[in-house]
């Protein structure tokens, strides 16, 4: 998979994304310490240990570098950066059978907002799963040369 590169600067200051959420019921916010085992524990069930240690890493960032959705008290989605490097967006999931009410693209905003704030101009989207949602919801662009990418170094547990 491919890396994408989006332009934080040409990302509108605007989080009206936040109030559409809580009118469906699903509060989009940073987790706070307390949560972390939760957050790491319901990301490693989802999405397995790569994702998890990722989601771990974004807790150890100060200010926390992940936001979360959560449904009737419980996570429904999630979405982290600066967790794999400096500077990459991911990972990030939404339950499948909350799917398609925007709550992907929340998470994704509230991420790219944030390191907006924080100062960077761009934003790696590295090994990006959905390509076209990317390019069409921030104007992402395929980073030519970028398979397999950072993620090419990696080593895996040896099996038991």
């Amino acid at each position: 998979m491919t890396d994408l590169l989006v332009k934080l600067y040409d990302i509108q200051d605007e989080w009206t994304f936040m109030s559409e959420q809580r009118s469906l019921g699903i509060i989009v916010r940073k987790p706070i310490g307390p949560e972390k085992n939760i957050v790491v524990d319901w990301v490693k069930e989802q999405y397995g240990d790569d994702w998890a240690s990722e989601a771990d890493m974004a807790f150890a960032n100060r200010p926390i570098s992940c936001f979360v959705a959560i449904k009737k008290e419980r996570l429904v989605g999630f979405a982290c950066y600066d967790a794999t490097a400096l500077g990459f967006f991911g990972p990030t999931g939404v339950k499948e059978n909350c799917r398609g009410r925007g709550t992907g693209k929340a998470l994704l905003l509230a991420c790219l907002l944030d390191m907006k704030l924080k100062g960077y101009g761009y934003a790696v989207i590295g090994g990006a799963g959905p390509v076209k949602f990317y390019k069409k919801t921030v104007g992402a662009i395929e980073i030519p040369g970028s398979t397999p990418g950072l993620y090419a170094a990696g080593f895996r547990r040896e099996a038991k």
